[in-house]
């Protein structure tokens, strides 16, 4: 058991909500840090036990926020592709300047340990013939992609024995959370299978997807935190496993399969430039005695749909708000909670 202090930036969402829970019960005590987007996104009530909750935009943060942190988890950013491109100027602030400031207030505060979510979309367009290691060439072609490699550039300076920084590169992330996402690819597919027996998809299925399972994600995370400082300082990991590596169609094959009677069409109209497949064979290496991944797609596609059929999740709740990211924030707008900055009014 640890007594260590863990802050979680963005623990109200999609992984923060799965990764607070095994968090507290590995004895962390746990701090959130959440502006509260997405907080009236969940499906079912998910009471996470933390020892304080900030409710804070980043792009705020001070160095008291951080006094009696040990470490920090910083999940929290604008959170996909789709989104970024939403505001680019607004992604660079929080994905970006929010992050730098994070960084140097914690290590103002005397945090140990930095770990930050950045993402396998660095690779961006790659050959596709090659599967892309940590030292691969990055080529990130949305907003989000280019935030998320130019902190992981610039972070490194921050970087020294006594403020340990490590970046973790999820892949597409998939599997159940109380804050459920659907505008990510393999959670899509398998609630439009559940929902409608149908799943179409508009591209010829034919990019490469890499996929890590939410809870293997929050494996990761804790395993660069109970890792010696010499294996993780200031190192760039891929998460993911063996074989987590599948075309689109596969995915949607895996999904259509996890539903009996599911129609399974490709329109091919249109063609998605992303395609791009990872190695995970540097965490599974060096990460060995602290990182065991546990999932796959089929594991994964099955508890999606017990997860749906237990919550009775239907196609107006897939199409509403509360599933999607961007659909969200433009409610929210809309509504006057949230201004075109993103600020809670």
């Amino acid at each position: 058991m640890s007594n260590k202090t863990v802050m979680v930036t963005g623990n109200l969402g999609y992984i923060g909500n799965v990764m607070v829970p095994v968090l507290v019960e590995k004895g962390y005590d746990v701090i959130g840090y959440d502006i509260g987007y997405y907080e009236d996104c969940c499906l079912v009530e998910n009471k996470q036990l933390l020892k304080k909750q900030i409710k804070k935009d980043v792009r705020d943060c001070t160095v008291d926020d951080f006094n009696g942190v040990d470490y920090v988890i910083h999940l929290a950013g604008l959170s996909n592709d789709p989104l970024g491109d939403f505001d680019e100027a607004l992604t660079y602030d929080i994905n970006y300047e929010a992050t730098m400031k994070m960084a140097n207030c914690a290590k103002q505060a005397g945090v140990k340990r930095f770990a930050y979510a950045s993402s396998q979309s660095v690779y961006g367009i790659s050959d596709v013939t090659k599967v892309a290691d940590e030292q691969g060439e990055k080529n990130p072609i949305t907003a989000y992609a280019k935030t998320k490699w130019k902190c992981e550039c610039e972070l490194q300076a921050l970087c020294t024995d006594d403020f340990i920084i490590t970046y973790l590169r999820p892949a597409t992330a998939y599997g159940a959370s109380p804050n459920l996402r659907c505008d990510i690819v393999f959670n899509a597919f398998v609630a439009y299978a559940f929902t409608s027996k149908l799943i179409e998809i508009k591209s010829d299925g034919t990019p490469w997807r890499p996929m890590s399972h939410v809870r293997d994600i929050t494996a990761a995370f804790i395993a660069v935190l109970e890792a010696p400082a010499e294996l993780v300082k200031n190192q760039a990991f891929n998460i993911g496993t063996n074989d987590n590596n599948y075309t689109v169609r596969q995915l949607a094959e895996a999904a259509q399969s996890s539903v009996p009677g599911c129609e399974l069409t490709f329109t091919g109209e249109h063609t998605d430039p992303r395609s791009y497949r990872v190695s995970a064979e540097k965490i599974l290496t060096v990460l060995k005695d602290y990182y065991k991944p546990q999932w796959n797609i089929t594991k994964g596609g099955q508890e999606l749909m017990d997860y749906y059929a237990e919550i009775k999740f239907d196609r107006a709740t897939f199409d509403s708000y509360k599933c999607n990211r961007l659909k969200c924030l433009k409610k929210r707008i809309e509504e006057g909670s949230i201004d075109e900055n993103l600020r809670v009014k």
